[in-house]
């Protein structure tokens, strides 16, 4: 793991699993700039951080948030209309029990740099940026990152019911480009930006707070570890409120780039997953 704090870089060898499940990593990182190894090769440090960078998971489990925004639930009922669907999302926006749904497993996973894919079975393809939760085996929110939720609004449109089809497959999620680790909460003020460009040109560009959220991080992910344990933690994307418009899809080789300071930003090209060879 590569540390960045102060402008200064340092490499931990400790395993991912267990560094990110310390009781107060903010604590321990703290520390660790003052007796861990700090590399100061310049074009070391440049060639790791001009790589693709891995989703920074190890054994974690991603889960996501729905209709936490007032522009989502619009989204939703707009997609859902005209098969009846639209009431559902009206009511889970309103209710004490939020939405959450099972997103990837680590192996599905993009980071930074690489591709994400749309299906070829969906005619309208979007993606969701989201503030990105990690809480740790304890169920304390101890770092943040970025989020790219894939979601096939055609088949959710479809039947509320398809929501696993339209949410899970392979490469429809990314976390990165690094895990922001603060002493405290991070800011209700922050934003989120998201640009999507195809052959060098911005189609859609929109930022928004995080403070138009309705539900709080701390309720969020209270209700999934309610009745579940995460032996490794879990990441929770606390769902959208940027949404291109109903007309737009993506196309293989756009570009998306979602963007949280002090996180940094998360990019992506859109792509197919590979056809079985028979």
């Amino acid at each position: 793991m590569l540390l960045k704090a102060d402008e200064r870089f340092f490499l931990i060898e400790e395993p991912w699993d267990e560094l990110l499940n310390r009781k107060d990593l903010f604590g321990f990182l703290s520390n660790f700039k003052k007796e861990g190894k700090e590399l100061t090769k310049k074009d070391e440090i440049r060639q790791i951080l001009e790589n693709e960078l891995l989703a920074p998971a190890g054994q974690q489990e991603v889960w996501a948030a729905g209709v936490t925004y007032q522009r989502s639930r619009q989204a939703r009922m707009e997609e859902s209309n005209e098969t009846g669907g639209a009431d559902f999302y009206d009511k889970v926006y309103e209710a004490e029990r939020p939405e959450l749904f099972f997103k990837s497993l680590p192996h599905r996973l993009a980071g930074h740099g690489q591709e994400v894919y749309i299906r070829r079975d969906s005619a309208w393809n979007v993606p969701e940026p989201e503030l990105t939760l990690f809480i740790n085996s304890s169920g304390q929110i101890s770092a943040y990152t970025i989020g790219n939720d894939m979601s096939s609004r055609s088949i959710e449109g479809e039947n509320p019911l398809y929501l696993p089809q339209a949410k899970v497959y392979e490469k429809s999620a990314a976390i990165g480009p690094c895990l922001y680790i603060p002493e405290t909460v991070i800011s209700a003020e922050t934003m989120i930006e998201m640009a999507i460009s195809r052959n060098g040109e911005t189609l859609f560009k929109e930022s928004v707070s995080i403070n138009k959220m309705k539900r709080t991080h701390t309720e969020l992910a209270s209700f999934l570890f309610r009745e579940c344990d995460f032996p490794f933690g879990a990441f929770l994307m606390t769902g959208t409120c940027i949404v291109p418009p109903s007309e737009f899809t993506l196309q293989v080789n756009d570009m998306v780039d979602i963007r949280i300071d002090p996180i940094g930003t998360l990019s992506n090209w859109i792509g197919y997953k590979p056809e079985r060879v028979s």
